[in-house]
């Protein structure tokens, strides 16, 4: 007599999760008919979905987020402590691990000296445009409220936060903007918009020009992805940096750093703006900084920030109005703890500039094989590799190329991500961010299937 196979346990989730779940960035076609991926165990680079295949995930998490790999028990038992000991009380107050966190952060960014707690990137940034726009409201009269943004930069999925966007699809539809939000030029020298030498120097001079079309008197301050990311992967030019810091000096300008992506190790170095020797006053960071262990986001300030928000005795609308449910939760410093723990006894940073050059020479060893990849760029274990139809005149190659490349390392067990949803026309960068635990193996797995990928759909 034939038996009937056991029945799947997991089948009532897959169908819950068709019928229920609203999934971020995907159609509503494609959910109900056969769905995402449930992803359900990882380790290291390793995640296995229901079906019980496994996939090397060279984007950590599909979001750079997972920096120290999947499976990490130490952080999932200091959470678990944590709660059990104190799970809640309003950032108005103290905790032993949001104190303990915001030291052992402020130690690592020589020139920053307050920690502000949040949940999200998204919520960071905005914290840091309405200090903006208090501190002009206390200072300056109101008039340096405008905060200026770089096209192709991200900074989050609030109103204010896509006022700032420099991506016009994420943009898209979701319009009247928040006023006082102006962009300038980006600093992608393979899409230099002017021609002749020092690019990096004429990019930060364009930034300038913004200033003075705009009013000094009316701008307070610049906010910039330290490493663009969604946006094409883009680090900065050389010159560029000094020359922003020199502008923002000159007009007394804030200069507000976003490390979502960057901060926690990604280039090779805690944030990415340490490479470059700048002192910002706001650097914002988030999915990094535990590993998404636990939700945290934070909005590190300067002296001189946090003073201008030092009023007198019984004015009460000195302080920075703000607040953020959440941040109250102690699970997110004690996931940080650990998290900060793992980077600096692995050695994770260098490990990050030692897999980082491993990957950027095997993207630049398949852009010698593959005419399709006009440009290789990025820094520590981000790297973009972007596509063309033609080297010459660098035309981008259509989406549909771009995910059937996607497609193919998937179906090779390999998640690589891409910029989509974002630059109309141009989103046609392949985006490689495995965690910062990647071996040399891991490494050499993904270039060679990112290789078949690109020989199957190119030729």
């Amino acid at each position: 007599m034939n038996q009937l196979p056991p029945p799947d346990p997991l089948a009532p989730v897959i169908a819950a999760d068709r019928a229920h779940v609203w999934h971020h960035l995907v159609e509503h076609k494609f959910t109900e008919t056969h769905g995402p991926d449930l992803m359900v165990r990882g380790r290291g680079l390793r995640l296995w979905n229901a079906e019980g295949r496994e996939h090397l995930d060279a984007v950590s998490g599909g979001v750079w987020t997972v920096n120290v790999g999947y499976g990490r028990r130490s952080i999932a038992d200091a959470v678990r402590d944590q709660l059990a000991e104190l799970n809640f009380y309003a950032n108005t107050a103290g905790s032993i691990p949001g104190a303990r966190f915001a030291a052992q952060l402020i130690a690592r960014m020589p020139g920053m000296a307050r920690v502000y707690y949040g949940n999200s990137g998204t919520e960071v940034n905005e914290k840091a445009f309405k200090m903006v726009r208090q501190i002009a409201h206390r200072h300056h009269g109101g008039r340096k409220h405008k905060i200026l943004f770089r096209q192709r930069d991200y900074h989050g999925s609030s109103l204010a936060a896509v006022s700032a966007s420099g991506q016009p699809e994420r943009a898209a539809q979701y319009g009247p903007f928040v006023p006082g939000f102006v962009e300038v030029p980006h600093c992608c020298e393979y899409r230099a918009q002017w021609e002749g030498a020092e690019y990096g120097l004429r990019a930060a001079d364009a930034i300038e020009a913004v200033i003075l079309r705009e009013g000094p008197d009316t701008v307070g301050a610049l906010c910039l992805e330290t490493m663009t990311a969604g946006g094409g992967v883009i680090p900065a030019p050389e010159g560029y940096w000094p020359r922003v810091q020199e502008i923002c000096a000159k007009y007394d300008i804030l200069l507000h750093l976003d490390e979502v992506v960057c901060g926690g190790g990604r280039t090779g170095k805690w944030f990415g703006y340490q490479h470059y020797g700048i002192k910002p006053d706001f650097v914002t960071m988030a999915k990094g900084v535990a590993s998404g262990y636990a939700a945290i986001a934070c909005l590190a300030t300067s002296r001189r920030v946090y003073e201008m928000f030092d009023g007198a005795p019984g004015d009460p609308l000195s302080a920075f109005r703000d607040i953020s449910t959440y941040a109250g939760c102690t699970a997110g410093p004690a996931a940080a703890l650990e998290n900060l723990r793992i980077i600096e006894e692995e050695d994770l940073l260098a490990n990050a500039c030692r897999m980082g050059d491993r990957l950027e020479a095997g993207l630049r060893d398949l852009a010698e094989r593959h005419r399709a990849i006009g440009d290789v760029r990025g820094k520590g274990l981000f790297w973009g590799a972007e596509l063309v139809s033609c080297r010459r005149s660098k035309a981008p190659v259509p989406e549909a190329q771009v995910q059937a490349v996607i497609a193919d390392c998937l179906a090779q067990g390999v998640i690589i991500g891409s910029t989509s949803r974002a630059l109309p026309g141009m989103n046609n960068t392949l985006c490689l961010a495995p965690a910062l635990v990647a071996t040399p193996a891991d490494i050499d797995a993904i270039t060679a299937a990112l290789g078949a990928a690109l020989g199957r759909v190119f030729g």
